[in-house]
């Protein structure tokens, strides 16, 4: 019994990323090219999430920073620290042309993303909003300028595996843009 619960998580897993695999193509590569751009132009990436959302923040923060899967100079991206006001360091922080990436897993607190995502828009930043289905209300607060991606599951596990792989393609896209094939 266990081992079939166990086996079903996979399968979930893999039925949920087959299936978005073409409609997340795009938008990715519009984020992708977002994220080139801003680097290329002197911007830098403020990354944030509340709550579990928090860690994919820092982890896409370090990644960019660090490097993926070829060696790189690092690239100028921030973790913002859900406990110390976001919306006060993007007003700190950001400037034109700056992006803020903004992950949200879960059911997202209108009021707290709302005002991080205003706070970007005042500093005429681009946003890059990586969400789960339950956070279709944010959409309404993005402008021409943004771009959501969204994972379409009600489930927090699947969600989070689901972004942890648009990371990585993100940052593969980015390098690729920057530093070509490394293959």
């Amino acid at each position: 019994m266990l081992e079939q619960r166990i086996q079903t998580q996979f399968f979930e897993s893999a039925d949920l990323l087959y299936q978005v695999a073409e409609s997340l193509s795009r938008p990715l590569s519009t984020a992708a090219q977002m994220l080139v751009d801003g680097i290329t132009g002197g911007g830098r990436v403020l990354c944030a999430g509340f709550g579990r959302s928090e860690l994919d923040a820092r982890y896409m923060a370090a990644l960019l920073n660090g490097g993926f899967e070829q060696e790189r100079p690092a690239l100028a991206a921030w973790p913002l620290d859900s406990l110390s006001a976001p919306m006060r360091q993007v007003q700190a922080l950001g400037h034109p042309g700056d992006l803020l990436m903004l992950f949200e897993a879960g059911s997202a607190s209108r009021e707290e993303h709302g005002a991080l995502l205003d706070a970007a828009h005042a500093q005429e930043m681009s946003v890059i909003l990586i969400t789960g289905s339950q956070d279709e209300a944010l959409r309404g607060l993005l402008l021409d300028t943004d771009v959501q991606i969204r994972v379409p599951h009600s489930r927090f596990a699947r969600v989070a595996e689901a972004q942890r792989l648009l990371i990585h393609c993100l940052c593969d896209a980015v390098d690729l843009q920057l530093l070509g094939s490394g293959e």
